[in-house]
């Protein structure tokens, strides 16, 4: 439903978008936001997220989510939303694809020890990150760097869980954290409004990830044994789910019971953000996409009650999967393991391979320590744990 014709007023239109950075001729068999999604599909970073993961270690087994098919089951849920709500698919697949491209190896806990190791040098966070890929650090094109996406996929990557600054971040006045300098960098190029909200479309992929994300861990968890379906019975409305299914399908296998009780809880969260957001955009009667970027609160949402649910669900996965003895002593390893290979690179910037050492600066510097950043929150899970043996293995081979 990429069609101008198909869409909401308040949809964002190819034909409408306001440009690239870098002034391009036109597609004659794509939109731009369909040129927006084949041009992150075609990049290294997104082929990496195959060896990128979600919360276990890529080697712990093959059947865990990866960041790569957590972001097409996150396309696909904020596609369907999008049809359902006369949105733009098209946008809406570019953001999914592109939102966790900033993530380094090891999930959360690679993030943690990036934080913690670029404290002293302007911080890290994954959404900065993501726009440092796409805007400069795929390089492919001859005529610049990055990906050169238009306005609104940037806009949504950036925005898309709400304002940065203004009275509509949710910060009190003149108490906005500040911006990560990857993105204070870019806006002073290319103004990406961070006082509004984001487009629908972005607001809707932002909680389809969080769909995603939720019931996929319940997946994960219960097939990694972390805890039991009976455990389940803390989070009332998941628990309601499991008991629907046994009693429909007596004698049900586990396996089939956790995927069509997840695939249930999915339903019924798609549910709810779409009646909710129809309400909001209701009662808004916006006119243009633009209309939604200046409200004061954002239209995709879900309902009261269902905003409990999933903070219940929240809860129980950060208790019973998160903190975890088992992930405990995995994340404990990739912590370590990132912390060694960047103070390694920064102290000796000699050590990086060719191509990212002259991207470097002195040993010790910001200059070096944001270009150790960029290579290490790059590489894959496998590729980190083999570059950690090869440089502190000293019978392991240098390359």
């Amino acid at each position: 439903m990429s069609g101008s014709e198909s869409l909401a007023p308040w949809a964002c239109r190819s034909a409408e978008s306001r440009g690239r950075l870098f002034a391009e001729g036109e597609s004659a068999s794509r939109t731009c936001f369909q040129r927006d999604r084949d041009r992150i599909i075609h990049s290294a970073a997104f082929r990496r997220l195959e060896y990128k993961t979600q919360v276990f270690v890529n080697h712990e087994g093959d059947f865990f989510r990866t960041r790569l098919t957590h972001s097409l089951e996150v396309s696909q849920i904020a596609r369907s939303i999008c049809r359902t709500l006369s949105l733009n698919e098209d946008l809406a697949e570019a953001l999914a694809l592109a939102h966790d491209l900033g993530h380094p190896p090891f999930g959360h806990a690679g993030e943690d020890a990036l934080k913690e190791m670029m404290a002293p040098y302007g911080g890290f966070d994954h959404n900065a990150q993501s726009l440092r890929v796409i805007t400069r650090l795929e390089q492919r094109y001859a005529e610049f760097d990055g990906l050169n996406l238009t306005w609104e996929t940037l806009e949504g990557v950036v925005k898309h869980n709400g304002p940065l600054i203004g009275a509509s971040s949710g910060h009190p006045e003149g108490a906005c954290p500040p911006l990560p300098k990857a993105i204070a960098d870019y806006v002073a190029v290319h103004d990406l409004e961070l006082s509004t909200y984001a487009a629908a479309e972005a607001q809707v992929t932002a909680l389809a990830d969080d769909i995603a994300y939720n019931n996929h861990d319940i997946d994960d968890g219960l097939r990694a044994g972390l805890f039991a379906i009976g455990d389940l019975d803390a989070v009332p409305f998941v628990a309601a789910r499991f008991r629907e299914v046994v009693e429909r399908y007596p004698g049900i296998t586990p396996s089939r019971l956790i995927h069509e009780a997840v695939r249930r809880l999915i339903g019924l969260m798609v549910d709810d953000l779409t009646g909710e957001t129809r309400r909001r955009i209701a009662a808004l009667a916006p006119g243009c996409a633009n209309d939604i970027r200046r409200h004061r609160h954002p239209v995709a949402a879900f309902t009261s009650e269902m905003q409990r649910n999933d903070r219940a669900l929240k809860d129980f996965l950060f208790e019973n999967m998160y903190r975890h003895y088992r992930l405990n002593r995995m994340t404990s390893k990739a912590r370590r393991l990132v912390r060694d290979l960047f103070r390694l690179f920064v102290d000796e910037p000699g050590c990086l391979p060719t191509e990212w050492r002259g991207r470097a600066g002195r040993p010790g510097g910001v200059e070096t320590a944001r270009a150790v950043a960029d290579y290490v929150a790059g590489m894959t899970d496998r590729f980190a744990a083999d570059e950690h043996r090869r440089l502190f293995d000293v019978q392991s081979r240098a390359s």
